[in-house]
């Protein structure tokens, strides 16, 4: 079967005369890699932080997820997510574009050797990590760009996979996949590959973090902070919600984050129920504008705080304070139920319960894990557990968002608010220190 063509990655590095940045990448203004600005830099420096090792961090990564597929009996895994492709080789190209045009890949086998298959067959992007042994091209085989002949191609593809298998995992026929489209799949299983489940194997991977990956997220969480600040000091009645969150993004931007995965903030009626985006309408005097980050910041990891405001010269009403007493009474209970050893189960079954009229307009969530974005576990509320499907236990390195909505069902407003916690060696901690509204705390 003909092979596209490929190159064997640069091992360039730092040049010996290169200075370093403080996450120990070249301080090189004409590099092709992205990351933090010297704005987040700064701000990190001046609260304290550790900043993260970012060679160090690729190759514990490199190391977790090569066990994981060894733990397993798998040969290797085949990866289109790009978060998921992110994760093993800490690269990026046209990430949400690539999330519904599945153009790039990367194949890890068991052994750790790593191969990414990138736009146009170059190593532009992937050069600086030494991690990625080879770049390749022709991971494209979906319709828009392959038209009539996308099995055609899928089948150059999978033969390229094939080998790989062959290679690095002489006798085993065992292949997780992340995701593929349907010619792939059929091409890869007409070779003989044993196709499981890589979601499983990358979503427990990715749930536990490491020394570097938590300072990471750390020095995530206090940029969007600091971006957050910036939006409450110019949130006002007489604006409109885009006025608002065009801050958000703006400030993520300014210190190297990436990009925002929803733009869930609504004002006043809009915010219940829950889930309304971001619009035109212009927030009223002595209103809740209440919103969910879902920041991915710098690093690539995600920061997902939820926050409300009253904004307004008067003061809240009794009804807004007791909404917001009660979800800040939630997130603050429930976050003692975490600790390592903990089961999920009697996260969902145990801590501070929603009042009565509030339970049909709970959250989604009662707390979620998170990463690179919302991860593994999903934790729910006693109303949506469902037996059999997270029989697992809380993990020193895990990091879990925990949730509240409150709002009742046709009430007039609505409160969210949200935590993001680390669990550590005896119990857990904090990782979010933005301020509560004491003024709504009743």
């Amino acid at each position: 079967m003909p092979q596209q063509t490929y190159s064997h990655t640069r091992k360039i590095g730092p040049k010996g005369d290169t200075p370093l940045k403080p996450d120990g990448t070249p301080d090189d203004n004409d590099r092709v890699e992205i990351g933090p600005t010297k704005l987040a830099f700064d701000e990190w420096a001046e609260a304290g932080l550790e900043i993260p090792n970012l060679p160090r961090m690729r190759e514990q990564r490199l190391m977790r997820l090569a066990k994981a597929l060894r733990d397993r009996d798998y040969g290797g895994i085949l990866l289109f997510d790009p978060l998921n492709v992110r994760f093993a080789s800490d690269t990026t190209n046209m990430q949400l574009w690539a999330a519904h045009n599945p153009f790039r890949a990367c194949f890890v086998s068991a052994d750790g050797y790593m191969v990414i298959w990138d736009f146009k067959n170059e190593d532009l992007l992937t050069a600086y990590n030494p991690l990625v042994r080879e770049t390749r091209g022709g991971a494209s085989f979906f319709y828009f760009v392959k038209g009539d002949k996308t099995e055609h191609y899928a089948k150059i593809f999978a033969g390229e996979i094939d080998e790989l298998m062959h290679a690095h995992a002489p006798g085993n026929r065992r292949l997780a996949i992340d995701k593929i489209q349907i010619h792939g799949l059929r091409a890869l299983e007409a070779l003989g590959l044993q196709v499981f489940e890589g979601e499983e194997v990358t979503e427990k991977t990715r749930a536990v973090k490491q020394d570097e990956e938590i300072r990471a997220l750390k020095c995530a969480v206090h940029a969007c902070e600091m971006s957050m600040y910036e939006m409450q000091n110019m949130a006002r009645p007489g604006l409109t919600e885009n006025d608002v969150w065009a801050v958000l993004q703006a400030e993520n931007i300014r210190r190297g984050g990436e990009w925002i995965e929803t733009r869930i903030l609504a004002s006043g009626p809009r915010s219940n129920p829950w889930f309304q985006e971001c619009g035109p309408r212009v927030i009223g005097n002595n209103e809740l504008l209440a919103f969910d980050t879902d920041m991915i910041g710098c690093f690539g990891m995600c920061s997902d705080i939820s926050r409300t405001w009253f904004l307004g010269d008067g003061s809240p009403t009794d009804e807004q304070k007791k909404l917001y007493t009660h979800a800040f009474t939630h997130i603050q209970e429930n976050m003692k139920l975490l600790g390592p050893g903990v089961p999920f189960k009697e996260i969902v079954h145990g801590g501070h319960f929603l009042a009565p009229e509030y339970v049909s307009s709970r959250y989604s969530v009662k707390m979620h894990g998170v990463g690179l974005c919302d991860e593994w576990p999903h934790i729910a509320y006693p109303e949506d557990y469902d037996e059999g499907a997270f029989e697992y236990t809380c993990e020193h390195g895990m990091v879990l968002c925990v949730e509240a909505y409150v709002g009742a069902e046709g009430g007039k407003e609505g409160v969210k608010l949200e935590e993001q916690v680390l669990i550590t060696e005896n119990g857990f901690e904090n990782m979010t220190n933005y301020p509560f509204e004491e003024i709504l705390l009743d």
